[in-house]
């Protein structure tokens, strides 16, 4: 296994630390949002995307429940509630050699979940700008 994928679920484990997180990210990491079409490119944006996604999604009720480890590359499937809403997705991440997140994609179902992701993200993310 990867040595980032454990420092990954450490981060998750202690309600997303930022300066674990920006040890874990590469300068030139890239975040691919399941609801913005265009890929977030950048330590200090994916921070912001990934530290949002910890705030809303990392509740007490998310838990990895499925896990695909290949080399560099990971596949966590991912459960949650959000105001009685069922939340199912998956956290693709590959790192580099120097154990660093180079690429992160979130992808969520169902569409009604999607949308409770979708409007949670973008109040934390306005937050952070304030």
């Amino acid at each position: 296994m990867h040595p980032g994928h454990q420092r990954w679920h450490t981060y998750m484990d202690r309600g997303g630390d930022s300066a674990l997180l920006s040890d874990l990210l590469a300068e030139d990491a890239v975040f691919h949002s399941p609801v913005v079409h265009t890929p977030q490119a950048g330590k200090t944006t994916v921070m912001a995307y990934l530290g949002a996604a910890s705030q809303t999604l990392g509740n007490g009720s998310f838990r990895y429940t499925r896990e695909l480890v290949d080399g560099d590359h990971a596949c966590l499937e991912f459960v949650t509630e959000m105001d009685g809403v069922m939340v199912n997705g998956i956290d693709l991440i590959t790192w580099n050699s120097d154990g660093k997140i180079i690429d992160f994609k979130v992808m969520v179902r169902p569409l009604k979940a999607m949308n409770k992701v979708w409007e949670a993200m973008a109040a934390q993310l306005q937050s952070t700008k304030a």
